[in-house]
């Protein structure tokens, strides 16, 4: 009898949790809603910010900005948050002293190199092999 007693407990806490949770994602996705308005700065499920120019219920898509001129269409369920524009938590801003450093490895010892590329630039391999 007292076995019934504590499963019988344990599953109306479970079920209490679960439309408690289910309450509060409604209310947040509903908050979300609201402020997902054209020309909001939005950030997507992965990583990249812009201006939202548009909703389409319709489609589930929406157009972003993201950068002048270039326009994505997203599916809307990557519409992951509104950016406060007053807030800190994104910083964009690069400082020169925290621009890459061009180093390679030369039998485990560090060695800065101004004239190498860097990661990703492309080179005219003539020119590399007539410097040396």
């Amino acid at each position: 009898m007292g076995q019934e007693v504590v499963l019988i407990v344990i599953v109306v806490a479970f079920a209490a949790f679960m439309f408690y949770n289910s309450r509060k994602r409604k209310k947040q996705q509903a908050d979300l809603a609201t402020k997902m308005v054209p020309g909001a700065q939005v950030m997507l499920s992965f990583g990249l910010y812009g201006k939202l120019l548009s909703v389409d219920d319709e489609k589930v898509t929406a157009e972003v900005e993201i950068a002048p001129g270039t326009i994505v269409t997203v599916h809307r369920q990557t519409l992951s948050r509104v950016v406060d524009e007053t807030a800190d938590d994104v910083d964009t801003a690069v400082a020169p002293e925290d621009e890459p450093k061009r180093v390679t490895e030369l039998n485990g010892q560090p060695v800065i190199d101004d004239q190498a590329p860097t990661y990703g630039e492309r080179t005219d391999e003539t020119n590399r092999k007539n410097d040396h």
